[in-house]
């Protein structure tokens, strides 16, 4: 017993799914099934049937999220195991250098022509260049500036 209490210690710092934290979850819930049977039959409470069916459902959950973890980590070492199949069966001669490889596209790309800019229509005012970068408020900031400048020279 103190074994396995050292082994669900481990395993809750090891990332994934570990079989003793697996063995530990599913004895925790069976253990809840059991205690929400009792109660149900002690009470006749139709909400012991309900926290029956989540903490059910949330076993479920968790076993079924723990498989596709493991599923996943053994395609990746078989991926892993394939890819260095591969290199070691190309040898040493190759080097390890990336290609380049150049595709040409033979149509040219052209635009669509469903978006054309509208027509002007009616009276637009262009900005002038010396104006173009000043923001509206550039003017007032530097009126501001004057007449606070020229209060200072009054006194």
């Amino acid at each position: 017993m103190a074994g396995f209490v050292e082994q669900l210690w481990e395993s809750i710092f090891t990332p994934g799914p570990t079989p003793t934290l697996l063995l530990a979850t599913n004895v925790t819930f069976a253990s809840l099934q059991l205690v929400l049977l009792a109660l149900l039959i002690a009470t006749y409470s139709v909400h012991f049937v309900a926290l029956s069916l989540i903490s059910g459902g949330l076993w479920w959950a968790i076993n079924w999220f723990a498989a596709e973890l493991n599923a996943a980590k053994a395609h990746e070492e078989a991926e892993k195991t394939r890819v260095e199949q591969r290199s070691t069966q190309q040898g040493s001669d190759d080097s390890e250098t990336e290609v380049e490889t150049i595709v040409s596209d033979s149509n040219p790309k052209t635009g669509s022509k469903a978006v054309e800019p509208a027509a002007q229509t009616g009276d637009l005012k262009h900005r002038s260049a010396e104006h173009s970068f000043e923001s509206k408020s550039a003017a007032s900031t530097e009126d501001e500036w004057e007449k606070v400048s020229e209060n200072e020279k009054d006194k």
